[in-house]
């Protein structure tokens, strides 16, 4: 079963198991995770779902798109060349099974 553990920065976690395929923002915003907000809806318009992947699972993950490049140029907490990535990008359950990330301090 796909599996996203969302790490908060005071240290909490949160792990959601999905029943099919669905974008990392996307099942953030339907099980209450704090600190990803999402305002475009996941059309990589806003950066509010800006996410810093950890470094075990960015291998598995396909290259940014120049959307999603363009868009990580404007979070609101640092950016981070190697493991800053839209959430609304990622879909998990296709090619990725699991997934952790860690929210910033800020998306806005």
């Amino acid at each position: 079963m796909p599996r996203i553990t969302y790490h908060q920065p005071q240290g909490s976690q949160q792990t959601i198991e999905l029943d099919e395929p669905a974008p990392l923002m996307q099942t953030a915003l339907r099980n209450g995770v704090p600190g990803i907000v999402g305002e475009c809806g996941g059309q990589a318009m806003c950066a509010t779902c800006h996410v810093y992947v950890r470094e075990d699972y960015l291998d598995q993950l396909p290259e940014k798109s120049e959307d999603e490049e363009e868009m990580l140029e404007e979070v609101a907490s640092p950016f981070d060349e190697r493991r800053s990535r839209l959430g609304c990008q990622i879909t998990i359950g296709e090619d990725l099974e699991e997934i952790e990330v860690d929210v910033p301090e800020s998306q806005v």
